[in-house]
């Protein structure tokens, strides 16, 4: 499969059976080809479960889900070593984390406790049970859901390891017609069970190694850092967006690149995604559950408003490295001398 039609691919066989926004559809995408995990934040009921199991059921590889509850231990999540008394030696049992795609359901109703073990497996790759390493699978993407946090049973998710999610979106109530739909068929089969695999664990890695050679110029680098300096500098936050933050935003760009056919970023690449990648992590100067996430948006918005987007007419020379079509493209562009 080519790696660029994989995927746009994805996207398609999703949103034929999902009633769910197609542009939150291609974000877990492109989360994914980034090399990211995704957080879906939103009221019950309104698909974020179903959504991530059908991410997991067009993809090859291990699926584990997790039920996130108060009374969940790191070991329930990590692994425990139990012994054996034909070896008479500890053997490490490993829990739900050792799969490629884990699915963390409402993961703000776990203790504090146990969200760090989480942050280790996102941030590292690897967890720790008794003092022992262990790698987890390679590729290893978690989608994990949650309910806004002012619901009773909840815990807020730590400022660390909300920025180990690369994005964050929500799925929002669907359409009148589409619900009307969804009722209308519910006495009909699961629509999850006309998914079909899309792809293997090598067109991952593969679309994966594609995201990361896409060329962004120094000019669209240079705005990447503007955004994010520009969350440190402004009176209304407290903690602004971090280093690694930039190179998420970068990142999904490049993903969405990908998904555009194009082998280079351009600006609307990052105007369209530095809400869901940039939004969650910021922490407000006066915080309000209620309307904290809602003011970051805002806040964002009015930011991208203010800093020029980056013109292309001195970058031609450094993109060689990119094909014919691609580059007619771009002089095109520079005709207008502003990239669009």
């Amino acid at each position: 499969m080519n790696d660029q039609q994989t995927s746009n691919e994805i996207v398609d066989a999703l949103v034929a059976v999902l009633n769910c926004p197609r542009d939150v559809v291609e974000l877990a995408v492109m989360t994914v080809a980034a090399g990211g995990h995704l957080l879906l934040e939103d009221i019950p009921g309104v698909g974020k479960t179903t959504l991530a199991r059908a991410m997991a059921k067009v993809m090859a590889g291990t699926v584990h889900r997790v039920q996130f509850t108060p009374d969940m231990l790191p070991s329930d999540l990590t692994g425990v070593s139990i012994y054996d008394r034909r070896s008479e030696n500890f053997v490490f049992r490993p829990g739900p984390l050792f799969a490629n795609i884990v699915i963390a359901d409402e993961v703000n109703r776990a203790n504090p406790k146990t969200q760090s073990a989480m942050l280790e497996a996102m941030a590292e790759r690897q967890i720790s049970a008794d003092g022992e390493t262990h790698a987890l699978p390679d590729p290893f993407f978690v989608v994990a859901t949650q309910n806004p946090i002012e619901l009773e049973g909840t815990y807020p998710l730590p400022e660390a390891q909300l920025d180990r999610f690369m994005t964050c979106t929500s799925i929002g109530y669907p359409k009148e017609q589409a619900e009307i739909e969804t009722i209308a068929g519910i006495q009909h089969d699961d629509p999850l069970a006309a998914l079909k695999q899309i792809c293997s664990l090598e067109d991952i890695v593969a679309l994966r190694r594609e995201v990361s050679q896409v060329h962004i110029s120094e000019s669209v680098a240079r705005y990447v850092v503007s955004i994010v300096h520009a969350t440190r500098d402004d009176a209304e936050i407290r903690f602004g967006a971090s280093p690694r933050a930039g190179l998420a935003l970068a990142a999904m760009a490049r993903a969405h690149a990908i998904l555009e056919h194009r082998d280079f970023v351009v600006a609307d690449d990052v105007r369209n995604l530095v809400i869901p990648v940039l939004a969650h992590r910021l922490v407000l100067t006066n915080s309000n559950v209620n309307s904290s996430a809602e003011r970051c948006k805002t806040i964002l918005a009015e930011i991208v408003n203010d800093i020029a987007v980056p013109r292309i007419s001195d970058e031609l020379e450094g993109i060689s490295a990119l094909n014919g079509e691609n580059n007619s493209i771009l002089r095109n562009a520079a005709a207008s001398n502003v990239l669009t």
